[in-house]
């Protein structure tokens, strides 16, 4: 703690001498400030108390507080009010998104960069900070703000760069806003960590192995995951189908995703428009899958749901999961089954198998509702190495006809 000593001059005045270590460790450096009074001696000390042991911020040793020539830092700038004021002005997210984009502003950014600026004044957000921030995620660190004790978990390398993809966007808003809180994004040229490249984050099931879990799940779910691995579609777009989707009187019969269940920011969902634009979409229905959906619909209303809990009503993906699909899981993997696949991967599945068929992937694509075709090629690129034989004869094809014959070849 700061104290003060006093000390007789030759002329006989009294200085009063503000002594502490920097920190306030036993090892710190000593600090000192003079007064000749006793009452600002008595303040200073206060202030270095206040501030754990350090220079109160502007104090300039022997001359006091001195005014920055740099203009103070608006509370708009500062980066916990920034960040939520960027988020609660986003016009093409939902409400549940905002909420989370909130909720991971306040737990995983806040406690590191709360007081620091958005901008080029005051205590800049830096490359640095970002640096430290990624480290402290990946090894479970907490932050500086965060309460003595506090304890954290180590994040996966895709959390890390899901979350450092919502900093950099809030810190390029600073750089694109007119006229420029800043000149660049310290964000920008991040290393983030690798994943675990020995891990798939997709499962894929050979018909075969799908037969087998089929078998182990209970009657009253069976025609969800037929419907599930038959379509591709999501759980959101399949639990929110009704009977008027379908096309069943035509030389074609067809499906069309046109709704989704949606989540409300305060908890609940809601019927609303599919996940994308290319999300609205039609699918040609196989015989077998018109006989799946005929049963199923015969009785209901047009905006009835095709598919229902045991209770009536939409089925809950966690109740769903919870008392369906671990089951079945874990009777499937006693018998046999090596893989573990979640729901989703139903979906994942659906795409291997048209890729084993040969289906072109712009085809796929559209079947899936992807909004890129980039991300067809990125999630189911590999699965493509089925088809290096067909690649092969076409290029042998092709060749034989442009390459000349030699001479003995045509005698």
């Amino acid at each position: 703690m700061a104290s003060i000593k006093t000390y007789e001059r030759q002329s006989g005045d009294i200085t009063y001498t503000v002594v502490w270590r920097a920190g306030g460790s036993r090892t710190g450096d000593w600090c000192r400030e003079s007064f000749d009074d006793e009452t600002p001696a008595e303040r200073f000390r206060d202030l270095v108390n206040g501030h754990g042991q350090q220079w109160p911020p502007g104090w300039v040793k022997g001359r006091g507080f001195v005014e920055s020539s740099e203009p103070p830092m608006p509370e708009s700038e500062k980066f916990v009010v920034y960040a939520h004021n960027y988020v609660g002005l986003l016009t093409d997210i939902s409400d549940h998104t905002r909420t989370n984009y909130t909720r991971f502003i306040d737990n995983h950014m806040v406690p590191w960069f709360a007081e620091l600026s958005v901008s080029e004044r005051g205590d800049k957000l830096t490359r640095d900070h970002v640096s430290q921030w990624i480290l402290d995620l990946q090894n479970g660190r907490p932050g500086p703000l965060h309460p003595p004790g506090t304890k954290r978990r180590s994040y996966a390398a895709k959390t890390i760069a899901n979350l450092h993809g919502l900093l950099y966007s809030i810190l390029q808003s600073a750089v694109n806003s007119d006229p420029a809180l800043r000149d660049s994004n310290p964000c920008a040229h991040t290393k983030l960590p690798k994943g675990n490249d020995t891990e798939d984050d997709e499962v894929f099931l050979e018909p075969e192995e799908y037969a087998l879990l089929r078998r182990h799940v209970r009657a009253d779910a069976v025609d969800i995951i037929d419907a599930l691995v038959s379509t591709g579609l999501r759980w959101g777009e399949v639990t929110a189908l009704q009977p008027r989707d379908f096309t069943f009187v035509s030389k074609r019969p067809t499906l069309r995703v046109q709704r989704a269940w949606k989540r409300r920011g305060e908890g609940g969902t809601f019927l609303g428009a599919p996940k994308t634009k290319k999300s609205r979409r039609t699918l040609v229905l196989t015989p077998e899958q018109v006989q799946l959906f005929q049963r199923i619909c015969k009785g209901k209303k047009p905006t009835d749901l095709v598919f229902t809990a045991p209770e009536g009503g939409a089925w809950h993906s966690g109740v769903f999961h919870a008392h369906r699909w671990k089951p079945a899981l874990k009777a499937a993997n006693a018998a046999g089954l090596t893989k573990r696949p979640r729901i989703h991967d139903l979906r994942h599945t659906h795409a291997s198998w048209l890729i084993a068929g040969k289906v072109p992937l712009p085809v796929i694509q559209a079947r899936l509702g992807h909004e890129s075709i980039t991300t067809t090629v990125d999630r189911y690129g590999h699965l493509l190495d089925s088809s290096d034989d067909e690649v092969v004869a076409a290029v042998e094809w092709a060749m034989a006809a442009t390459v000349p014959l030699s001479v003995a070849e045509a005698a």
